[in-house]
């Protein structure tokens, strides 16, 4: 099967573990040495329209990706790791 970021970008990232649903895939990180996925980041869900930032993004590790469907992505992890960020000025006001 051949995929491309375009074709990855309309299946919606779903953990198994937890049945939950994490959203779609905004980003992947590669290794350009090797040309091989690294990572799959999925960017938070906005607060209030974008206005007051977005909540963390979650950071998939290519060796957590279980299966590739038609329609999901399928993950096994325990916890998934999201980096630290810096919040708005705004979103500190109205916390």
């Amino acid at each position: 099967m051949v995929c491309r970021f375009e074709d990855l970008r309309c299946k919606e990232v779903i953990c198994i573990k937890t049945g939950t649903k994490l959203g779609y895939p905004d980003d992947i990180e590669i290794e350009i040495k090797t040309a091989k996925i690294i990572k799959i980041i999925v960017f938070g869900r906005s607060k209030c329209f974008g206005l007051l930032g977005r909540e963390e993004d979650f950071i998939i590790p290519w060796y957590d990706v279980e299966v590739i469907g038609e329609d999901t992505i399928l993950i096994s992890t325990d916890g998934i790791k999201s980096p630290p960020r810096h919040k708005g000025f705004f979103a500190e006001l109205f916390k």
